[in-house]
């Protein structure tokens, strides 16, 4: 019953904010655009439909807010205009009672709360639709280890948050399968791989003992470096819906005339941030990819006076060995205009038709790139880029492949800081030294050694096997001949034998007819009855 509530509520929110011209445009049946014209008549909206639609996301709630900030990062699948007026989204979701956060926190930790913090601020620091985050000190236990007497930040997942999220996912699932089937663009859009999708990163971020994995992971990635700083996770506090990590210390890194003021280099900030994105991507193929400015600081002070400070590890991107060699060969050969090398590599990856002819791709690509070159980061608009190469994309019917979908969205991130940073900043003369040593490293003589040290590891246990190996190979390929000379001789006998009962078939039939003509009273062929 709840669910058609919910159900009637979201269908009344589109009737509200005039969306069924939006969501029903594309319906395969005359029939159906027929009635919702009539629904429409007389209707007039001052807004656009991309902030109506935006409005409406805000009105349904968090997790639709949510749902069009992941959606806003397929510009693959979307109109430009409804594309940028979903990347506007913000989770403005009020705190949750500091009561209801005290005894989530001691439900997870198993303790009281007093037995662990020295103090615990009861107004959060900060609120999002999945959790909010406290600040508090630990007590000084010896027992406590690395977090003894430590200031910490506390996120607790907000009460009820599960099971609010599994019933607006089953709507939402509900409604691409009917998608899918009314919609004339509903195959190539994929709307239940899209839900798919963000089923998987909701849930993801519902795990916080996860996004304390992806925190421990990220800060061993980049020990040492004075690029990036991630904050300690403190694993004997942290559960699936409580995390207790190191209090960071910083400005925003949108408020540039705070970091200005405390005197910290904004051109050599801005440089940073796109050697640390290429890095996490190439090198690691691991990256953060939430990077809004409310996940990133700068430090102010200290060890972490001009380095960068990450948080919130709920969504991370991977890539696989082939990915990291296939971005970073179109990223040179973007870089280096050699347009053709980017369409081959295209073909070659399986991404577009094999039949479709290279000159076509690369003049398409040339077009859209060719006029970027040479500028300051102040005249180029990423955004617009993609939405061409989108455009380019499904011309050729290139197939987007989900585990560059989030590399693509924090490129963009990256956009957005360097244009806030430094205007100035050529993104091409940044970017291009590092991924000349990067794919030095992985194919010169340096990623050859690199490759055979690792791999003489497995060669310690493999080469006393190779005389075993090489013996049960010859067996099997002398068992497998064997077998194949069985096989023929079978099929020989098979013929053989099918021949003669074909022989035997026939004769008995003709002996059978010359019978029923004789019982029968019919006279034999050739024989004078007169």
């Amino acid at each position: 019953m709840l669910q058609l509530l919910r159900l009637a509520r979201i269908f009344v929110t589109v009737y509200r904010f005039g969306l069924h011209e939006v969501v029903f445009a594309g319906l395969k049946s005359p029939g159906l655009q027929r009635l919702l014209r009539a629904l429409s008549f007389g209707r007039r909206f001052a807004e656009p439909r991309a902030v109506r639609l935006r409005r409406a996301l805000e009105d349904l709630g968090p997790i639709f807010v949510k749902f069009g900030q992941a959606l806003s990062t397929r510009r693959d699948l979307l109109p430009a205009d409804i594309a940028d007026q979903l990347a506007k989204l913000q989770d403005r979701v009020p705190p949750f009672d500091s009561a209801l956060a005290v005894a989530e926190i001691e439900r997870g930790l198993g303790r009281p709360i007093d037995s662990v913090f020295a103090h615990f601020e009861r107004e959060p620091v900060a609120s999002a639709s999945i959790a909010q985050v406290h600040l508090a000190v630990m007590k000084d236990d010896p027992s406590f280890g690395a977090a003894a007497g430590k200031e910490v930040a506390v996120k607790v997942l907000r009460p009820g948050m599960r099971a609010a999220i599994e019933k607006d996912l089953a709507l939402m699932q509900t409604a691409a399968a009917l998608v899918e089937r009314l919609w004339r663009d509903g195959r190539r859009l994929r709307p239940r791989a899209v839900v798919a999708e963000f089923d998987k990163i909701l849930h993801d971020e519902l795990d916080l003992m996860r996004e304390a994995a992806n925190a421990s992971q990220l800060r061993r990635n980049f020990a040492g470096s004075r690029l990036l700083r991630v904050p300690e996770m403190y694993w004997d506090f942290c559960r699936e819906n409580v995390l207790v990590m190191e209090r960071m210390r910083g400005i925003p890194v949108n408020q540039v005339e705070r970091l200005r003021a405390a005197g910290i280099d904004i051109k050599q900030l801005s440089a940073n941030a796109v050697e640390v994105f290429f890095t996490q991507a190439l090198r690691d193929g691991f990256f953060h990819a939430d990077m809004h400015p409310g996940n990133i600081y700068v430090g102010d002070s200290g060890e972490d006076f001009g380095r960068w400070i990450a948080l919130d590890f709920g969504i991370v991107g991977t890539l696989s060995d082939n990915d990291k060699n296939y971005l970073a060969q179109n990223f040179l050969a973007f870089f280096r205009r050699d347009y053709k090398r980017v369409a081959e590599l295209h073909v070659e990856s399986g991404w577009v038709p094999p039949a479709t002819r290279v000159d076509e791709l690369e003049s398409a690509i040339r077009a859209v790139c060719e006029p970027i070159f040479d500028r300051p980061l102040k005249d180029i608009s990423f955004a617009q880029v993609l939405l061409r190469l989108f455009e380019t994309s499904r011309r050729f019917n290139v197939e987007v492949q989900p585990q560059l979908v989030l590399l693509q969205k924090t490129l963009l991130a990256i956009e957005g800081l360097g244009r806030q940073l430094n205007p100035e900043l050529d993104l091409w003369k940044t970017a291009k030294p590092f991924l000349e040593r990067w794919m030095q490293e992985q194919a010169g003589l340096r990623g050859l050694e690199e490759r055979l040290r690792y791999e003489a590891a497995q060669w310690s246990r493999l080469l006393p096997q190779l005389p075993r190996l090489v013996h049960q190979a010859l067996i099997d390929r002398s068992h497998h001949e064997q077998t194949l000379r069985e096989l023929r001789a079978l099929r020989r006998e098979t013929a053989r034998r099918n021949r003669l009962l074909l022989i035997a078939v026939t004769s008995l039939a003709a002996i059978a007819l010359m019978l029923a003509w004789v019982f029968l009273g019919f006279p034999l062929p050739g024989r004078d009855t007169g």
